[in-house]
Protein backbone atom coordinates (compact mmCIF):
# COMPACT_ATOMS: atom_id res chain seq x y z
CA UNK A 1 0.00 0.00 0.00
CA UNK A 2 1.54 3.45 -1.11
CA UNK A 3 1.40 6.61 1.01
CA UNK A 4 -0.25 9.73 -1.04
CA UNK A 5 1.96 12.37 0.23
CA UNK A 6 0.20 15.73 1.01
CA UNK A 7 0.96 18.66 -0.41
CA UNK A 8 3.97 20.87 1.47
CA UNK A 9 2.33 23.33 4.01
CA UNK A 10 3.41 26.98 2.98
CA UNK A 11 3.22 30.43 3.71
CA UNK A 12 2.80 33.99 1.80
CA UNK A 13 3.12 37.06 3.32
CA UNK A 14 1.98 40.39 1.96
CA UNK A 15 0.02 43.45 2.05
CA UNK A 16 -3.67 43.43 3.65
CA UNK A 17 -5.32 45.20 1.50
CA UNK A 18 -9.40 44.35 3.12
CA UNK A 19 -10.10 42.78 6.58
CA UNK A 20 -11.63 39.51 7.26
CA UNK A 21 -10.31 35.94 7.58
CA UNK A 22 -11.36 32.99 4.65
CA UNK A 23 -10.76 29.35 4.07
CA UNK A 24 -11.34 28.28 0.88
CA UNK A 25 -10.28 27.16 -2.68
CA UNK A 26 -8.12 28.55 -4.63
CA UNK A 27 -9.06 29.61 -8.56
CA UNK A 28 -6.25 30.87 -10.68
CA UNK A 29 -7.63 33.88 -12.81
CA UNK A 30 -5.28 34.63 -15.81
CA UNK A 31 -4.90 38.68 -15.85
CA UNK A 32 -1.37 38.23 -16.70
CA UNK A 33 0.21 41.47 -19.20
CA UNK A 34 -0.97 41.29 -23.23
CA UNK A 35 2.19 40.33 -25.18
CA UNK A 36 2.51 42.22 -28.55
CA UNK A 37 3.34 39.45 -30.38
CA UNK A 38 3.75 42.15 -33.74
CA UNK A 39 5.60 45.17 -33.75
CA UNK A 40 5.48 46.41 -37.33
CA UNK A 41 5.66 49.42 -39.60
CA UNK A 42 3.10 50.58 -41.87
CA UNK A 43 2.84 52.28 -45.12
CA UNK A 44 1.48 55.53 -45.75
CA UNK A 45 -2.15 54.28 -47.06
CA UNK A 46 -2.52 52.32 -44.03
CA UNK A 47 -2.21 55.10 -41.55
CA UNK A 48 -5.29 56.55 -41.51
CA UNK A 49 -7.04 52.67 -40.99
CA UNK A 50 -4.75 52.15 -38.13
CA UNK A 51 -5.62 55.22 -36.69
CA UNK A 52 -9.31 54.37 -36.92
CA UNK A 53 -8.44 50.86 -35.64
CA UNK A 54 -6.92 52.10 -32.48
CA UNK A 55 -10.27 54.44 -32.18
CA UNK A 56 -12.35 51.60 -32.46
CA UNK A 57 -10.79 49.75 -29.64
CA UNK A 58 -10.99 53.06 -27.12
CA UNK A 59 -14.46 52.94 -28.00
CA UNK A 60 -15.17 49.52 -27.19
CA UNK A 61 -12.97 49.76 -23.99
CA UNK A 62 -15.43 53.04 -22.94
CA UNK A 63 -18.50 50.51 -23.97
CA UNK A 64 -17.41 48.42 -21.40
CA UNK A 65 -16.45 50.26 -18.55
CA UNK A 66 -20.16 51.94 -18.98
CA UNK A 67 -21.47 48.44 -19.04
CA UNK A 68 -19.30 47.86 -15.79
CA UNK A 69 -20.48 50.55 -13.89
CA UNK A 70 -23.77 50.16 -15.16
CA UNK A 71 -24.20 46.66 -13.18
CA UNK A 72 -22.09 47.68 -10.34
CA UNK A 73 -23.84 46.27 -6.73
CA UNK A 74 -26.07 49.37 -5.15
CA UNK A 75 -23.61 48.94 -2.10
CA UNK A 76 -20.32 49.52 -4.62
CA UNK A 77 -22.00 53.14 -6.59
CA UNK A 78 -20.47 55.16 -4.20
CA UNK A 79 -17.47 54.12 -5.55
CA UNK A 80 -18.25 54.54 -9.04
CA UNK A 81 -16.18 57.22 -9.65
CA UNK A 82 -13.24 54.83 -10.09
CA UNK A 83 -14.33 53.82 -13.55
CA UNK A 84 -15.02 57.26 -14.36
CA UNK A 85 -11.75 58.06 -13.67
CA UNK A 86 -10.36 54.91 -16.01
CA UNK A 87 -12.36 56.14 -18.53
CA UNK A 88 -10.97 59.62 -18.24
CA UNK A 89 -7.91 57.94 -18.73
CA UNK A 90 -8.57 56.80 -22.05
CA UNK A 91 -9.54 60.29 -23.49
CA UNK A 92 -6.77 61.65 -22.03
CA UNK A 93 -3.96 63.23 -24.33
CA UNK A 94 -0.88 61.63 -23.09
CA UNK A 95 -2.51 58.35 -24.02
CA UNK A 96 -5.04 58.70 -27.20
CA UNK A 97 -3.57 61.90 -29.00
CA UNK A 98 0.42 60.20 -28.11
CA UNK A 99 -0.90 57.10 -29.32
CA UNK A 100 -2.03 58.82 -32.25
CA UNK A 101 0.62 60.88 -32.99
CA UNK A 102 3.52 57.89 -32.82
CA UNK A 103 0.64 55.81 -35.01
CA UNK A 104 1.21 58.74 -37.78
CA UNK A 105 4.91 60.10 -37.68
CA UNK A 106 6.56 56.71 -36.73
CA UNK A 107 4.57 54.50 -39.00
CA UNK A 108 3.90 51.88 -36.49
CA UNK A 109 0.91 49.52 -35.70
CA UNK A 110 -1.42 50.27 -32.58
CA UNK A 111 -0.48 47.99 -30.11
CA UNK A 112 3.20 49.07 -30.68
CA UNK A 113 2.32 52.50 -30.53
CA UNK A 114 -0.04 52.73 -27.52
CA UNK A 115 2.93 50.57 -25.76
CA UNK A 116 5.69 52.98 -25.97
CA UNK A 117 3.00 56.01 -25.16
CA UNK A 118 2.20 54.05 -21.96
CA UNK A 119 6.25 53.61 -21.68
CA UNK A 120 6.56 57.16 -21.59
CA UNK A 121 3.57 57.84 -19.03
CA UNK A 122 5.15 55.22 -16.41
CA UNK A 123 8.61 57.32 -16.51
CA UNK A 124 7.31 59.92 -15.50
CA UNK A 125 5.22 58.47 -12.78
CA UNK A 126 8.55 57.22 -11.69
CA UNK A 127 9.95 60.98 -10.88
CA UNK A 128 7.11 61.24 -8.34
CA UNK A 129 7.94 61.06 -4.92
CA UNK A 130 4.04 60.65 -3.39
CA UNK A 131 3.32 57.24 -3.03
CA UNK A 132 -0.71 57.58 -3.36
CA UNK A 133 0.10 59.32 -6.57
CA UNK A 134 2.75 56.70 -7.67
CA UNK A 135 0.29 54.01 -7.35
CA UNK A 136 -2.45 55.56 -9.39
CA UNK A 137 0.01 54.37 -12.45
CA UNK A 138 -1.64 50.92 -11.53
CA UNK A 139 -5.05 52.41 -12.94
CA UNK A 140 -3.55 53.85 -16.29
CA UNK A 141 -1.58 50.02 -16.60
CA UNK A 142 -5.26 48.88 -16.26
CA UNK A 143 -6.71 50.65 -19.21
CA UNK A 144 -4.11 49.99 -21.42
CA UNK A 145 -4.51 46.44 -20.92
CA UNK A 146 -7.92 46.70 -21.47
CA UNK A 147 -7.42 48.74 -24.61
CA UNK A 148 -4.50 46.33 -25.81
CA UNK A 149 -6.54 43.26 -25.35
CA UNK A 150 -9.63 44.69 -27.68
CA UNK A 151 -7.17 45.62 -30.16
CA UNK A 152 -5.96 41.97 -29.99
CA UNK A 153 -8.99 40.47 -30.14
CA UNK A 154 -8.64 39.03 -26.65
CA UNK A 155 -11.34 39.42 -24.13
CA UNK A 156 -11.34 37.56 -20.90
CA UNK A 157 -14.01 35.65 -19.20
CA UNK A 158 -15.54 37.55 -16.63
CA UNK A 159 -15.57 37.08 -13.32
CA UNK A 160 -19.42 37.06 -12.72
CA UNK A 161 -19.07 33.74 -14.67
CA UNK A 162 -17.38 32.42 -11.63
CA UNK A 163 -19.31 29.19 -10.27
CA UNK A 164 -18.53 27.73 -6.72
CA UNK A 165 -17.36 29.68 -3.46
CA UNK A 166 -13.56 30.40 -4.50
CA UNK A 167 -10.99 32.49 -3.91
CA UNK A 168 -9.56 34.13 -6.40
CA UNK A 169 -5.82 34.36 -7.45
CA UNK A 170 -4.53 36.45 -9.78
CA UNK A 171 -1.52 38.37 -10.62
CA UNK A 172 -3.53 41.21 -10.71
CA UNK A 173 -6.83 42.92 -10.88
CA UNK A 174 -8.58 45.83 -12.07
CA UNK A 175 -11.09 47.90 -10.30
CA UNK A 176 -13.76 46.81 -13.20
CA UNK A 177 -12.69 43.32 -12.45
CA UNK A 178 -13.41 43.50 -8.48
CA UNK A 179 -16.42 44.94 -9.46
CA UNK A 180 -17.80 42.07 -11.64
CA UNK A 181 -17.53 40.02 -8.42
CA UNK A 182 -20.06 38.15 -7.36
CA UNK A 183 -20.03 38.33 -3.68
CA UNK A 184 -22.13 35.37 -3.07
CA UNK A 185 -19.51 32.45 -5.24
CA UNK A 186 -16.32 35.00 -4.37
CA UNK A 187 -15.14 34.95 -0.83
CA UNK A 188 -12.55 36.91 -1.64
CA UNK A 189 -9.35 37.66 -3.41
CA UNK A 190 -5.04 37.31 -3.64
CA UNK A 191 -2.56 39.42 -6.37
CA UNK A 192 1.16 39.11 -6.54
CA UNK A 193 0.60 43.63 -7.41
CA UNK A 194 -1.35 46.01 -5.71
CA UNK A 195 -0.77 47.81 -2.67
CA UNK A 196 -2.75 49.36 0.56
CA UNK A 197 -4.29 52.84 -1.48
CA UNK A 198 -4.60 50.85 -5.02
CA UNK A 199 -8.20 51.01 -6.42
CA UNK A 200 -8.66 47.49 -6.39
CA UNK A 201 -8.00 47.60 -2.38
CA UNK A 202 -10.50 50.43 -2.09
CA UNK A 203 -13.29 48.07 -4.28
CA UNK A 204 -12.47 45.18 -1.80
CA UNK A 205 -13.25 47.32 1.13
CA UNK A 206 -16.31 48.62 -0.20
CA UNK A 207 -17.20 44.48 -1.03
CA UNK A 208 -16.53 44.34 2.60
CA UNK A 209 -14.41 40.66 1.14
CA UNK A 210 -10.93 40.11 2.57
CA UNK A 211 -7.85 41.18 0.00
CA UNK A 212 -4.00 40.41 0.27
CA UNK A 213 -2.11 42.04 -2.12
CA UNK A 214 1.79 42.54 -3.34
CA UNK A 215 2.26 39.01 -2.74
CA UNK A 216 4.28 38.46 -5.36
CA UNK A 217 4.51 34.79 -6.43
CA UNK A 218 1.12 33.50 -5.17
CA UNK A 219 0.30 32.68 -9.10
CA UNK A 220 3.66 30.61 -9.59
CA UNK A 221 3.17 28.90 -6.24
CA UNK A 222 -0.75 28.21 -6.05
CA UNK A 223 -2.35 25.52 -8.09
CA UNK A 224 -5.78 25.63 -9.09
CA UNK A 225 -8.10 24.08 -6.33
CA UNK A 226 -5.40 24.26 -3.41
CA UNK A 227 -6.88 25.16 -0.14
CA UNK A 228 -6.29 28.59 1.04
CA UNK A 229 -6.61 30.81 4.63
CA UNK A 230 -6.78 34.37 3.33
CA UNK A 231 -5.44 36.45 6.48
CA UNK A 232 -6.35 39.97 5.53
CA UNK A 233 -5.63 41.06 8.44
CA UNK A 234 -2.15 40.47 8.82
CA UNK A 235 -1.42 40.01 5.36
CA UNK A 236 -0.93 35.94 5.58
CA UNK A 237 -1.62 33.64 3.12
CA UNK A 238 -1.42 29.76 3.76
CA UNK A 239 -1.57 27.30 1.29
CA UNK A 240 -2.26 23.43 1.65
CA UNK A 241 -2.57 23.96 5.53
CA UNK A 242 -3.00 20.94 8.29
CA UNK A 243 -5.84 20.54 10.33
CA UNK A 244 -4.42 22.15 13.29
CA UNK A 245 -4.37 25.59 11.29
CA UNK A 246 -7.61 24.95 9.47
CA UNK A 247 -9.53 24.95 13.12
CA UNK A 248 -7.35 27.53 14.68
CA UNK A 249 -7.94 30.07 12.08
CA UNK A 250 -11.87 28.82 11.85
CA UNK A 251 -11.96 30.11 15.99
CA UNK A 252 -10.14 33.21 14.95
CA UNK A 253 -12.35 34.18 12.14
CA UNK A 254 -15.37 33.79 14.67
CA UNK A 255 -13.36 35.79 17.15
CA UNK A 256 -12.42 38.27 14.19
CA UNK A 257 -16.02 38.94 13.10
CA UNK A 258 -17.69 38.95 17.29
CA UNK A 259 -14.66 41.20 17.78
CA UNK A 260 -15.93 43.70 14.77
CA UNK A 261 -19.38 43.58 15.61
CA UNK A 262 -18.73 44.63 19.24
CA UNK A 263 -16.44 47.71 18.38
CA UNK A 264 -18.60 48.35 15.29
CA UNK A 265 -21.53 49.07 18.36
CA UNK A 266 -19.86 51.38 19.90
CA UNK A 267 -18.41 53.29 17.09
CA UNK A 268 -20.85 56.34 16.99
CA UNK A 269 -20.00 56.76 20.74
CA UNK A 270 -17.47 59.96 21.63
CA UNK A 271 -13.86 58.47 22.64
CA UNK A 272 -13.44 59.32 26.22
CA UNK A 273 -10.19 58.18 28.31
CA UNK A 274 -10.87 56.53 31.72
CA UNK A 275 -10.06 59.66 33.44
CA UNK A 276 -11.81 62.35 31.19
CA UNK A 277 -10.04 62.96 28.51
CA UNK A 278 -12.05 63.77 24.96
CA UNK A 279 -10.06 62.34 22.10
CA UNK A 280 -11.17 63.66 18.82
CA UNK A 281 -10.82 60.56 15.85
CA UNK A 282 -11.36 62.23 12.26
CA UNK A 283 -10.94 60.63 8.87
CA UNK A 284 -8.23 61.33 5.98
CA UNK A 285 -10.09 61.27 2.60
CA UNK A 286 -9.02 61.39 -0.80
CA UNK A 287 -12.38 62.04 -2.39
CA UNK A 288 -15.94 63.53 -1.67
CA UNK A 289 -17.34 60.29 -2.09
CA UNK A 290 -15.57 58.67 1.01
CA UNK A 291 -17.43 60.74 3.30
CA UNK A 292 -20.62 59.21 3.67
CA UNK A 293 -17.96 55.95 5.13
CA UNK A 294 -16.49 58.28 7.19
CA UNK A 295 -19.74 58.93 8.66
CA UNK A 296 -21.18 55.52 9.09
CA UNK A 297 -17.53 54.70 10.59
CA UNK A 298 -18.14 57.41 13.51
CA UNK A 299 -15.49 59.82 12.81
CA UNK A 300 -15.50 62.84 14.22
CA UNK A 301 -15.14 65.08 11.18
CA UNK A 302 -12.70 65.15 8.49
CA UNK A 303 -9.28 65.94 9.81
CA UNK A 304 -7.60 66.23 6.14
CA UNK A 305 -9.23 66.41 3.25
CA UNK A 306 -6.44 65.86 0.05
CA UNK A 307 -7.73 67.76 -2.77
CA UNK A 308 -4.87 66.49 -5.54
CA UNK A 309 -7.22 64.06 -7.03
CA UNK A 310 -9.69 66.80 -8.42
CA UNK A 311 -6.67 68.14 -10.37
CA UNK A 312 -5.16 64.89 -11.60
CA UNK A 313 -8.21 63.21 -12.61
CA UNK A 314 -9.54 66.94 -14.47
CA UNK A 315 -8.65 66.59 -18.36
CA UNK A 316 -7.21 69.79 -17.78
CA UNK A 317 -6.82 72.46 -14.39
CA UNK A 318 -10.89 72.18 -12.58
CA UNK A 319 -12.44 75.45 -12.65
CA UNK A 320 -13.45 77.40 -9.74
CA UNK A 321 -16.83 76.22 -9.62
CA UNK A 322 -16.51 72.04 -9.78
CA UNK A 323 -13.86 72.90 -7.30
CA UNK A 324 -16.74 74.71 -4.76
CA UNK A 325 -19.01 72.48 -5.97
CA UNK A 326 -17.10 69.12 -4.73
CA UNK A 327 -15.89 71.27 -0.83
CA UNK A 328 -19.30 72.22 -0.56
CA UNK A 329 -20.61 68.97 -0.54
CA UNK A 330 -18.41 67.70 2.04
CA UNK A 331 -18.53 70.66 4.57
CA UNK A 332 -22.63 70.15 4.09
CA UNK A 333 -22.83 66.17 4.64
CA UNK A 334 -20.41 66.36 7.63
CA UNK A 335 -21.48 68.94 8.92
CA UNK A 336 -21.34 70.24 11.92
CA UNK A 337 -18.16 68.87 12.15
CA UNK A 338 -15.46 69.93 10.75
CA UNK A 339 -13.35 69.56 7.39
CA UNK A 340 -9.89 70.62 7.19
CA UNK A 341 -9.30 70.79 3.39
CA UNK A 342 -5.50 71.15 2.71
CA UNK A 343 -4.53 73.40 -0.61
CA UNK A 344 -3.30 70.40 -3.17
CA UNK A 345 -0.22 69.16 -2.68
CA UNK A 346 1.26 69.44 -6.70
CA UNK A 347 3.91 70.31 -8.67
CA UNK A 348 6.18 69.84 -11.85
CA UNK A 349 7.13 65.97 -10.46
CA UNK A 350 3.04 65.26 -10.87
CA UNK A 351 1.05 64.29 -13.90
CA UNK A 352 -1.81 66.83 -14.25
CA UNK A 353 -2.77 67.52 -17.39
CA UNK A 354 -3.28 71.06 -18.73
CA UNK A 355 -0.19 72.02 -16.97
CA UNK A 356 3.40 72.53 -18.39
CA UNK A 357 6.15 72.38 -15.72
CA UNK A 358 9.81 71.91 -16.35
CA UNK A 359 11.23 68.25 -15.45
CA UNK A 360 13.22 68.07 -11.90
CA UNK A 361 16.13 66.17 -11.05
CA UNK A 362 14.42 65.36 -7.34
CA UNK A 363 10.64 66.34 -7.55
CA UNK A 364 10.90 65.43 -4.21
CA UNK A 365 12.69 68.18 -2.60
CA UNK A 366 11.89 70.90 -5.70
CA UNK A 367 8.49 73.08 -6.72
CA UNK A 368 5.70 71.18 -4.98
CA UNK A 369 2.82 71.88 -2.62
CA UNK A 370 2.90 75.66 -0.99
CA UNK A 371 6.18 76.70 -3.00
CA UNK A 372 4.31 75.88 -6.20
CA UNK A 373 1.71 77.36 -5.14
CA UNK A 374 3.63 80.63 -4.09
CA UNK A 375 4.73 80.28 -7.80
CA UNK A 376 1.33 79.46 -9.81
CA UNK A 377 -0.75 81.98 -8.20
CA UNK A 378 -3.70 81.92 -10.12
CA UNK A 379 -4.29 78.10 -9.62
CA UNK A 380 -4.05 79.10 -5.94
CA UNK A 381 -6.12 81.68 -5.97
CA UNK A 382 -8.68 79.59 -7.78
CA UNK A 383 -8.95 76.81 -4.88
CA UNK A 384 -8.65 79.55 -2.00
CA UNK A 385 -11.71 81.01 -3.77
CA UNK A 386 -13.54 78.14 -4.07
CA UNK A 387 -12.27 76.73 -0.14
CA UNK A 388 -13.94 80.44 0.90
CA UNK A 389 -16.86 80.20 -1.26
CA UNK A 390 -17.52 76.88 0.89
CA UNK A 391 -16.68 78.11 4.48
CA UNK A 392 -20.33 79.52 5.06
CA UNK A 393 -21.96 76.29 4.27
CA UNK A 394 -20.66 74.28 6.64
CA UNK A 395 -16.98 74.28 9.72
CA UNK A 396 -14.53 74.78 6.79
CA UNK A 397 -10.68 74.67 8.00
CA UNK A 398 -8.20 75.78 5.64
CA UNK A 399 -4.46 74.17 5.44
CA UNK A 400 -1.31 74.87 4.09
CA UNK A 401 0.92 71.91 3.26
CA UNK A 402 4.60 71.33 3.29
CA UNK A 403 5.46 74.25 5.05
CA UNK A 404 9.37 74.82 5.66
CA UNK A 405 9.22 78.15 7.48
CA UNK A 406 8.07 81.58 8.19
CA UNK A 407 7.81 83.20 5.07
CA UNK A 408 5.99 80.60 3.34
CA UNK A 409 3.15 81.21 5.72
CA UNK A 410 3.79 85.18 5.68
CA UNK A 411 3.56 84.70 1.87
CA UNK A 412 0.68 82.35 1.50
CA UNK A 413 -1.61 84.10 4.38
CA UNK A 414 -0.83 87.91 2.29
CA UNK A 415 -2.59 85.67 -0.78
CA UNK A 416 -5.39 84.42 1.15
CA UNK A 417 -6.09 87.70 2.46
CA UNK A 418 -5.87 89.18 -1.00
CA UNK A 419 -8.12 86.71 -1.95
CA UNK A 420 -10.81 87.49 0.37
CA UNK A 421 -10.46 91.36 -0.15
CA UNK A 422 -11.33 90.89 -3.91
CA UNK A 423 -14.26 88.71 -2.69
CA UNK A 424 -15.57 91.13 -0.04
CA UNK A 425 -15.32 93.66 -2.94
CA UNK A 426 -17.35 91.56 -5.07
CA UNK A 427 -20.48 90.76 -2.52
CA UNK A 428 -19.39 86.88 -2.04
CA UNK A 429 -19.89 85.71 1.16
CA UNK A 430 -17.25 83.69 3.41
CA UNK A 431 -16.21 83.01 6.47
CA UNK A 432 -13.78 85.68 7.84
CA UNK A 433 -13.00 84.02 11.01
CA UNK A 434 -11.98 80.47 8.86
CA UNK A 435 -9.22 79.04 11.18
CA UNK A 436 -5.99 79.06 8.96
CA UNK A 437 -3.30 75.94 9.97
CA UNK A 438 -0.22 73.86 8.63
CA UNK A 439 0.80 70.94 8.14
CA UNK A 440 4.17 70.11 10.35
CA UNK A 441 6.19 67.57 7.97
CA UNK A 442 9.78 68.66 7.41
CA UNK A 443 11.99 69.15 9.88
CA UNK A 444 12.78 72.84 9.30
CA UNK A 445 9.35 73.03 10.26
CA UNK A 446 9.63 71.12 13.57
CA UNK A 447 12.92 73.54 14.60
CA UNK A 448 11.00 77.05 13.89
CA UNK A 449 7.66 75.52 15.30
CA UNK A 450 7.76 78.03 18.24
CA UNK A 451 8.19 80.89 15.41
CA UNK A 452 4.97 79.09 12.88
CA UNK A 453 2.89 78.75 16.08
CA UNK A 454 2.50 82.74 16.10
CA UNK A 455 0.61 82.65 12.91
CA UNK A 456 -1.55 80.11 12.82
CA UNK A 457 -4.82 78.90 14.49
CA UNK A 458 -3.35 75.54 14.46
CA UNK A 459 -0.86 72.50 13.34
CA UNK A 460 -1.34 69.25 11.38
CA UNK A 461 1.41 66.94 12.11
CA UNK A 462 2.11 65.19 8.47
CA UNK A 463 4.14 61.97 9.85
CA UNK A 464 4.06 60.34 6.49
CA UNK A 465 6.44 62.68 5.21
CA UNK A 466 8.31 63.91 8.47
CA UNK A 467 9.34 60.35 9.47
CA UNK A 468 10.74 60.36 5.39
CA UNK A 469 11.94 63.42 5.50
CA UNK A 470 13.74 63.42 8.71
CA UNK A 471 15.35 59.76 8.33
CA UNK A 472 16.21 60.16 4.89
CA UNK A 473 13.80 57.03 3.79
CA UNK A 474 12.09 56.90 0.86
CA UNK A 475 8.98 54.83 1.58
CA UNK A 476 8.23 53.58 -2.07
CA UNK A 477 11.94 52.34 -2.43
CA UNK A 478 11.87 48.73 -1.45
CA UNK A 479 15.98 49.03 -0.66
CA UNK A 480 15.39 50.87 2.26
CA UNK A 481 11.57 50.74 2.84
CA UNK A 482 11.94 48.49 6.27
CA UNK A 483 14.56 51.63 7.27
CA UNK A 484 10.76 53.39 7.42
CA UNK A 485 9.98 53.54 11.28
CA UNK A 486 7.14 55.49 12.78
CA UNK A 487 8.88 54.51 16.01
CA UNK A 488 12.28 56.20 15.76
CA UNK A 489 13.00 57.62 18.93
CA UNK A 490 13.59 61.32 16.90
CA UNK A 491 10.33 60.87 15.36
CA UNK A 492 9.05 61.11 19.32
CA UNK A 493 11.32 63.62 20.22
CA UNK A 494 9.61 65.75 16.96
CA UNK A 495 6.21 65.18 18.15
CA UNK A 496 6.61 66.32 21.51
CA UNK A 497 8.62 69.79 19.94
CA UNK A 498 5.84 70.49 18.20
CA UNK A 499 2.95 69.61 20.67
CA UNK A 500 5.13 71.94 23.05
CA UNK A 501 4.85 74.93 20.71
CA UNK A 502 1.50 74.37 20.16
CA UNK A 503 0.81 74.27 23.71
CA UNK A 504 2.60 77.33 24.18
CA UNK A 505 1.01 79.74 21.40
CA UNK A 506 -2.35 78.45 22.76
CA UNK A 507 -3.02 76.88 18.96
CA UNK A 508 -4.61 73.05 18.52
CA UNK A 509 -2.60 70.08 17.00
CA UNK A 510 -3.58 67.10 15.48
CA UNK A 511 -1.81 64.50 13.69
CA UNK A 512 -2.65 62.55 11.00
CA UNK A 513 -0.66 59.63 8.74
CA UNK A 514 -0.40 55.83 9.66
CA UNK A 515 0.78 56.52 12.84
CA UNK A 516 -2.69 57.98 13.88
CA UNK A 517 -4.19 54.91 12.72
CA UNK A 518 -1.68 52.53 14.14
CA UNK A 519 -3.51 50.95 17.36
CA UNK A 520 0.35 50.39 19.21
CA UNK A 521 0.43 54.40 18.80
CA UNK A 522 -2.92 55.40 20.32
CA UNK A 523 -1.44 55.60 24.16
CA UNK A 524 1.83 57.25 23.57
CA UNK A 525 0.55 60.22 21.01
CA UNK A 526 -2.45 60.72 23.79
CA UNK A 527 0.76 61.15 26.52
CA UNK A 528 2.21 63.46 24.18
CA UNK A 529 -0.53 65.73 24.11
CA UNK A 530 -2.26 64.73 20.85
CA UNK A 531 -6.11 64.51 21.36
CA UNK A 532 -7.23 65.35 17.70
CA UNK A 533 -6.50 62.28 15.49
CA UNK A 534 -6.79 61.85 11.69
CA UNK A 535 -6.97 58.46 9.75
CA UNK A 536 -8.54 55.62 7.13
CA UNK A 537 -12.12 55.70 8.21
CA UNK A 538 -11.90 51.97 8.32
CA UNK A 539 -9.45 52.29 11.47
CA UNK A 540 -11.66 54.88 13.34
CA UNK A 541 -13.82 52.18 15.62
CA UNK A 542 -10.60 50.58 17.08
CA UNK A 543 -8.91 53.67 17.65
CA UNK A 544 -12.08 54.81 19.66
CA UNK A 545 -11.99 51.71 21.44
CA UNK A 546 -8.08 51.77 22.42
CA UNK A 547 -8.94 55.43 23.42
CA UNK A 548 -11.63 54.07 26.08
CA UNK A 549 -9.39 51.97 27.53
CA UNK A 550 -6.86 54.11 28.28
CA UNK A 551 -6.34 56.04 31.32
CA UNK A 552 -3.76 59.12 30.03
CA UNK A 553 -2.73 59.62 33.23
CA UNK A 554 -0.91 56.51 33.28
CA UNK A 555 0.01 56.74 29.49
CA UNK A 556 1.87 59.45 30.58
CA UNK A 557 3.83 57.72 32.98
CA UNK A 558 4.76 55.16 30.51
CA UNK A 559 5.55 57.71 27.61
CA UNK A 560 8.46 58.62 30.40
CA UNK A 561 9.91 55.33 29.70
CA UNK A 562 9.75 55.41 26.04
CA UNK A 563 11.49 58.27 25.97
CA UNK A 564 14.65 57.04 27.23
CA UNK A 565 14.67 53.83 24.74
CA UNK A 566 17.25 54.37 22.23
CA UNK A 567 16.28 52.39 19.01
CA UNK A 568 12.89 51.88 17.05
CA UNK A 569 13.19 48.23 17.84
CA UNK A 570 13.38 49.08 21.67
CA UNK A 571 9.85 51.27 21.51
CA UNK A 572 8.33 48.87 18.74
CA UNK A 573 8.64 45.64 21.83
CA UNK A 574 7.94 47.87 24.26
CA UNK A 575 4.58 49.46 22.98
CA UNK A 576 3.87 45.83 22.03
CA UNK A 577 3.97 44.44 25.40
CA UNK A 578 1.86 47.24 27.21
CA UNK A 579 -0.72 47.54 24.33
CA UNK A 580 -0.98 43.48 24.69
CA UNK A 581 -1.29 43.85 28.34
CA UNK A 582 -4.07 46.78 28.08
CA UNK A 583 -6.15 45.02 25.23
CA UNK A 584 -4.72 41.16 25.25
CA UNK A 585 -7.37 40.31 22.70
CA UNK A 586 -6.02 42.70 20.01
CA UNK A 587 -2.75 40.83 20.37
CA UNK A 588 -5.14 38.04 19.92
CA UNK A 589 -6.61 39.06 16.97
CA UNK A 590 -3.03 39.91 14.92
CA UNK A 591 -4.28 43.64 15.22
CA UNK A 592 -1.19 45.03 17.02
CA UNK A 593 1.00 43.37 13.80
CA UNK A 594 -1.34 45.55 11.09
CA UNK A 595 1.09 48.52 11.20
CA UNK A 596 3.94 49.74 8.83
CA UNK A 597 5.92 50.52 12.15
CA UNK A 598 5.22 47.05 13.30
CA UNK A 599 6.42 44.38 11.49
Amino acid sequence: MTNTQLPEKKLLTGIPASPGIIIGKAHLVDRSRVKILYQYLINEDQINREVERFKKALCITESQLLQIKNRMPERMKDHSFILDSHIMIIHDSMLKDATVEKIRKEKINSEWALKKSFEEIKLLFDEVDDYYIRSRLTDVENVTERILRNLSGNNDTSLSQINGRVIIVAHDLSPADTTELNITRVMGFITDAGGRTSHTAIMAQALEIPAVVGLEQATKQIREGDLLIVDGNSGQVIFSPDEDDIIAYQEKQLRHEQYKSFIARTSHLPAVTLDGQRVYVMANIEFLEEVAAAKDYGADGIGLYRTEFLYLRSKGIPSEDDLFEDYREVAEIIAPMPVTIRTFDLGGDKFMAGLKTAREMNPALGLRAIRFCLKETKIFKSQLRAILRASTLGNVRLMFPMISGVQEVLDAKAILHEVMAEMEKEGIPFDHQIKTGIMIEVPSAVAMAEALAEQVDFFSVGTNDLIQYSLAIDRANELVAGMYQPFHPAILRMIRQVVSAAKGAGIEVSLCGEMAGDPLCTAALLALGINQLSMNARVIPLIKKIARTISSEDARDDLEKVMTLKTATEVRKHLLRTMSELLPELGEEGILDLSGGAR
